[in-house]
């Protein structure tokens, strides 16, 4: 009897090493899943590059990306195959033009199908499914204010919808239904990484004042993106709890449409980045049980994750 126990335990070991399922002996010792969620900001959102080119030159894995807004065109980019140095030559050339047709329409004023010719010469693929990293968008149901979010299908038209700014940019219809920016729904989008299956989420959140300094908004755009940014702060709570870590690269005096200004914004995603890795680094050593996200925010040369 004690042999045919010993053949059952011997039998029931190899079948879990067949499966690949841990044994009960104790916790899989090995790197976190790590997912990136980057937030809206519109030309802010290039601190992003930095963020990422910081990620990819210390080898840090990113096993998953969700975007919302600016934040998922560049993750839809970066997850497609394009390259750091590429996205930095594309941020150094882009400009509100390449986006924005100005259109008259009681949805708002500019048409951003300028975005389909865009990301159609910079997209390395058309569909989620081709994408070299498990990616996803968010957008906001316009009729109904609920979340969206796109893991399949065609990239182009979803990630127009998350960065279809309201007010600025006509709705997208997609599948019957009329949506705009992501930001109203996931301003950070750390949720949809959880449900991805992340161990760890690494949030970008492009904090910053909106208005012209003390000259007040500089037009109509001002007073709508300075109404969403602090829409943006007061909700904060509920993105933040699905967040280990909160990378907050400094964009103050950044307006939105600061495109002349890339390499500043990526050396700002790059010193925010540099900062964090001691507490990212620890990431890779151990896979964490399940539990309650910690949260941490680093707009100082600092990374201690709050308790």
């Amino acid at each position: 009897m004690k042999s045919l126990g010993k053949i059952i335990r011997s039998v029931q070991a190899f079948g879990r090493e067949l499966s690949g399922r841990p044994s009960e002996a104790g916790p899989v010792q090995g790197p976190a899943a790590i997912g990136l969620a980057l937030g809206g900001g519109f030309a802010r959102g290039i601190a992003h590059v930095g963020v990422l080119k910081v990620l990819e030159e210390e080898n840090i894995p990113i096993k998953f990306v969700a975007g919302t807004s600016v934040g998922a065109l560049i993750g839809a980019a970066y997850c497609s195959g394009v390259t750091i140095p590429e996205l930095e030559q594309i941020a150094t050339r882009v400009r509100f033009k390449h986006f924005a047709r100005w259109t008259l329409s009681r949805y708002g004023f500019a048409s951003n199908q300028r975005m389909i010719g865009f990301l159609s010469s910079i997209l390395k693929v058309k569909t989620f499914e081709e994408l070299r990293i498990p990616l996803a968008v968010t957008a906001t149901d316009f009729a109904t204010g609920e979340g969206a979010v796109f893991h399949s299908g065609p990239l182009i038209d979803t990630v127009r919808a998350s960065c279809a700014y309201p007010g600025m940019f006509l709705p997208v219809k997609i599948r019957g239904r009329l949506l705009v920016d992501g930001m109203l729904a996931h301003a950070v989008p750390t949720n949809p990484l959880r449900e991805m299956g992340a161990d760890r989420v690494l949030a970008v959140h492009l904090k910053g004042r909106w208005t012209n300094g003390e000259g007040g908004p500089r037009h109509l755009f001002d007073v709508i993106g300075q109404c969403f940014a602090i829409a943006q702060e007061m909700n904060c709570g509920v993105w933040q709890k699905a967040a280990d870590l909160v990378l907050e690269p400094d964009v103050n005096g950044f307006k939105y449409d600061d495109f002349e200004h890339s390499k500043d914004l990526v050396r700002a995603g790059e010193a925010v980045t540099r900062a964090a890795l001691p507490e990212i680094r620890k990431w890779l050593q151990v896979k964490p049980k399940r539990q309650k996200a910690r949260t941490a925010s680093l707009t100082q040369p600092a990374a201690i994750p709050a308790d």
